[in-house]
């Protein structure tokens, strides 16, 4: 997914924004408008682009002012309650922690399989109807793997899919008994849930430096336990 444009978050020390969500954070009341602009000294019209900027990007909102004569009661603001939710973010992190702690535990090969079948089976229930031709199953889990940023296409005979990126291809290379596995698994459950007549038998990760393989048979002709090739 392309990310969308937006305002950057900040920090109390980011600039000119970053003294507007400070001064509310440190407030125990909503300031309006003209209270933050004469705290900080600048222009109301300068509070207010920096206010509208934080309400969006979910650090400060707009609260109800109570009504003190005729007349619109003046806008007032707070920093938003709790965790920023614009703060940063280390999902690598957790998914380095999460792949570590699967590959230090008795077969995390098979384990990853069952993960990735089970996400793989949540995925296609998005999808109610059945796929009607293997063909058909194919180019659905195309297109699938596609939005998961996977760069795939399959050859003419759809007797395999090539995966020529991997969205965790740094994860891959330091835990690739997790992540292939995984990915074989995800491709199968995508499969079983639609009840394909067709599946991924084996992977063949990184077949060529830019590419892995995974290869294709009817539904009935899958080993007993799915297999990932070796990596280099």
């Amino acid at each position: 997914m392309t990310p969308t444009s937006g305002p950057t978050p900040t920090s109390p020390g980011g600039g000119r924004r970053g003294e507007v969500l400070a001064v509310l954070r440190a407030s125990p009341v909503a300031l309006s408008i003209v209270e933050l602009a004469a705290r900080l000294d600048v222009h109301p019209n300068t509070v207010r682009f920096h206010l509208e900027a934080l309400v969006t990007a979910g650090q400060a909102e707009r609260v109800e002012s109570p009504r003190t004569g005729p007349g619109r009661p003046p806008q007032v603001f707070r920093a938003h309650p709790g965790m920023d939710p614009a703060g940063p973010r280390n999902y690598r992190l957790l998914a380095d922690i999460l792949t570590a702690q699967f590959a230090a535990e008795p077969d995390p090969a098979a384990r990853a399989v069952r993960a990735g079948r089970a996400w793989g089976r949540d995925l296609a229930a998005s999808t109610t109807a059945p796929a009607e031709t293997a063909e058909q199953a194919v180019d659905d889990m195309v297109r699938m793997l596609d939005d998961l940023g996977f760069e795939p296409d399959t050859d003419d005979a759809r007797t395999q899919i090539r995966l020529r990126h991997c969205p965790f291809l740094d994860l891959a290379a330091s835990h690739a008994t997790v992540v292939c596995p995984l990915h074989l698994g995800l491709m199968q459950g995508v499969l079983q849930g639609r009840s394909a007549p067709v599946t991924v038998d084996r992977l063949e990760p990184f077949a060529a430096p830019d590419l892995c393989l995974a290869h294709l048979a009817p539904a009935g002709d899958a080993p007993a336990q799915p297999q990932t090739g070796s990596t280099p």
